[in-house]
């Protein structure tokens, strides 16, 4: 124990990890955050994406409040009340959010969060919107719809790379600031909760910066990719 804390080794401790095998990696990733960098005139850039399955959890008995030297507590089990799906865009510009919950996570309800995003985005500005690889985004009636809509344009991040798209740093957000700190009874508790969560946020955004270019990146990836081949 004492040449582990002399030599600050931490066996406990496990960062994880996952190299992407798209074999387009270098033109996706040079793609967006070539979007972050440097967006196109005339238009506005989106971070989309679904964070689904969002429990309504329970406590089975009240948590403790904080007070001075001691944290906000819960109990480990929890009671399950159903499931939402929450489906965001992040403005890059602004740092405000367009969102809405719905029951599931299909072609359908993608549609509909896009016919939002036109709503709520001012007439004339193309969007160019960051996606993941799910299904759903490319699923041929998804396709068909923007063919009629041809203001946006859609980006896929590589494989394996949803850190690549910043919305999912604002979900951090609002999983660690609203979602695990609370209880909820029903989904109905859940979704009112979100939704409060977003008009707070839109009320004075924060504003989320790319600073990483693609090279510095590709480095990285190559460093592991090296140290990961010495193994073999």
């Amino acid at each position: 124990m004492e040449d582990m804390e002399a030599h600050n080794l931490k066996p406990h401790l496990i960062k994880t990890f996952k190299l992407s095998r798209d074999k387009q990696i270098v033109e996706k990733l040079h793609d967006i955050v070539g979007l972050y960098m440097n967006p196109p005139d005339k238009a506005l850039v989106l971070c989309v994406d679904e964070k689904s399955q969002i429990q309504a959890l329970d406590r089975t008995q009240p948590g403790l409040p904080m007070k001075r030297g001691r944290c906000g507590t819960q109990t480990h089990d929890y009671k399950r009340n159903g499931t939402t799906t929450l489906f965001a865009a992040l403005s890059m510009l602004d740092g405000k959010v367009i969102g809405d919950c719905m029951p599931r996570h299909r072609h359908q309800e993608f549609i509909r969060f896009l016919k939002e995003i036109d709503n709520e985005t001012q007439a004339g500005l193309a969007l160019h919107l960051i996606v993941d690889n799910y299904g759903t985004h490319k699923h041929p009636r998804v396709k068909s719809w923007l063919r009629r809509h041809p203001r946006f344009h859609l980006h896929f991040i590589p494989t394996s790379s949803s850190w690549l798209n910043m919305v999912e740093r604002w979900f951090r957000e609002i999983t660690d600031k609203r979602i695990r700190r609370d209880t909820f009874k029903s989904v109905s508790d859940l979704i009112a909760a979100i939704e409060d969560y977003l008009e707070n946020h839109n009320q004075n955004p924060r504003v989320f910066v790319w600073s990483a270019p693609a090279d510095r990146i590709l480095t990285k990836i190559a460093i592991c990719k090296e140290a990961l081949e010495t193994l073999h």
